[in-house]
């Protein structure tokens, strides 16, 4: 069973954001938790949550626990499912004048940058380094960063610099640490997100949303390791789009 749609999470305002990824995070416990419980924990009022419950489809929280309970019994928490309609989706707003709009800010904003810099951990991090290595071949030298802990205040003065930061979540500690370090030494900051309701988005310079269904899996009552295999693939296309259209730009300003 999907609990969720790629249009039902690019509804939701940035309270109800916070309820959507604490869900995402604990779904074994949240279905057994009152709604003041849930609230507390999300750091949000009960209105709130109802809203979101709403905005999912159900008419109260009590539907959206019973709902929550089903798609926790059924198979699908055993499979994987695929992203098929998801991509398919955003291959369709990746169209879309706004989208295009932004991909060509963020290339003009790269092209004029001295150093630049792709940022990411986990899965994240595979993205940057491909990221960094795809630009690097059309011309533009692009540094990968995926240890948050990498001493970047050594950055070489009078450079203008950018740092695309690739995060699903746009919530991770220790990326927002670093892109909040970088914003203070005049870094400019692109992120790449899978909503700009997240707190990443709202302190880059440029924010490339992709809206697709957060693939989160915990083990019994949260206590193991979480596996996150939200599709990665959006971001790749994203980044490849970037490196392309900087490569362009490259060339017009050779001619």
């Amino acid at each position: 069973m999907k609990m969720f749609t790629a249009e039902q999470i690019q509804s939701l305002n940035e309270l109800e954001m916070e309820v959507y990824l604490y869900v995402m995070k604990h779904q074994s416990s949240v279905r057994y938790m009152r709604i003041r419980e849930l609230a507390a924990e999300a750091h949000v009022s009960t209105t709130t949550v109802v809203r979101f419950c709403k905005k999912m489809g159900c008419d109260g929280y009590m539907e959206f626990k019973l709902k929550m309970k089903e798609a926790m019994g059924q198979k699908e928490d055993i499979t994987v499912p695929e992203d098929l309609y998801d991509l398919k989706n955003f291959l369709n707003r990746a169209e879309s004048d706004e989208f295009q709009e932004k991909i060509d800010a963020a290339a003009a904003m790269i092209a004029r940058a001295d150093q630049i810099f792709c940022m990411g951990i986990c899965n994240s991090g595979f993205i940057a380094q491909y990221a960094a290595r795809y630009l690097s071949s059309f011309g533009k030298f692009c540094f990968a960063v995926t240890d948050p802990f990498y001493p970047m205040k050594q950055m070489e003065n009078g450079l203008t610099s950018v740092a695309i930061f690739f995060s699903v979540s746009g919530e991770a500690e220790n990326p927002l640490r670093l892109a909040k370090l970088l914003k203070e030494h005049k870094c400019r900051i692109l992120s790449v997100t899978n909503t700009d309701k997240c707190t990443i988005a709202r302190i880059s310079d440029i924010n490339i949303p992709y809206y697709i269904t957060f693939r989160r899996k915990t083990g019994e009552n949260g206590s193991a390791e979480d596996i996150d295999f939200t599709s990665q693939v959006p971001a790749v296309i994203i980044a490849e789009t970037l490196a392309k259209r900087v490569a362009n730009r490259l060339t017009e300003q050779e001619e």
